[in-house]
C-alpha cells in the first residue's frame, strides 16, 4: 500500500491510499483507526463506500432509516454510509472514501461529492487510475 498526498487550492487536502477493490474497505478502516489514534474526534469522520456497505451501516440500517440518520445528525461517532447517500450526509472535517466496488460511474459521482463534504481532508482508498480519472491527474 502506498500513500500519496495532494493539495487542491483552498479545498481539503487529498490523500490517496492505494488499494485493490477487495482491499479498499480494509484500507479505509485502517485510515479511520490512524485518524482516531492521532487525535481526530470520531464525529469528525464520514466514511463512504462505493460497493458493498460497511458492516456497521448494514447493521444500523436494520433498525430503520430514522435511527440510522439520527446517529449521523448527532455527529458523535464515525458515520458509515453508502456512496448513494453522500449527498444527504453533512459536511465533516474528514471524509474517507472506499472504492470497494461499483462501476466507474459510482466513483465519478462519489468523489466530487465527497470532496465538497470534506472540510479538511479527503482520504480515498482505491486504485490510482480510477481516482485520477475522476479527480484529475497527479492525485
Amino acid at each position: 500500500m502506498e500513500n500519496r498526498s495532494a493539495t487542491q487550492g483552498s479545498g481539503p487536502q487529498i490523500q490517496l491510499i492505494l488499494a485493490p477493490v477487495d482491499g479498499a474497505l480494509d484500507a479505509a478502516e485502517e485510515a479511520v483507526d490512524l485518524l482516531l489514534d492521532t487525535g481526530r474526534a470520531p464525529g469528525d469522520i464520514l466514511v463512504l463506500t462505493t460497493g458493498e456497505q460497511h458492516p456497521w451501516a448494514a447493521h444500523e440500517l436494520s433498525f430503520g432509516e430514522a435511527s440510522y440518520w439520527a446517529q449521523h445528525d448527532a455527529g458523535e461517532d464515525v458515520f458509515f454510509a453508502d456512496a448513494t447517500a453522500a449527498t444527504r450526509a453533512s459536511d465533516r472535517p474528514v471524509v474517507v472514501v472506499a472504492l470497494n466496488g461499483g462501476d466507474d460511474d459510482a466513483a465519478a459521482r462519489t468523489l466530487p461529492t465527497a470532496l465538497t463534504r470534506a472540510t479538511a481532508l479527503l482520504v480515498v482508498c482505491g486504485d490510482s487510475e480510477r481516482v485520477n480519472s475522476v479527480l484529475g491527474a497527479g492525485v
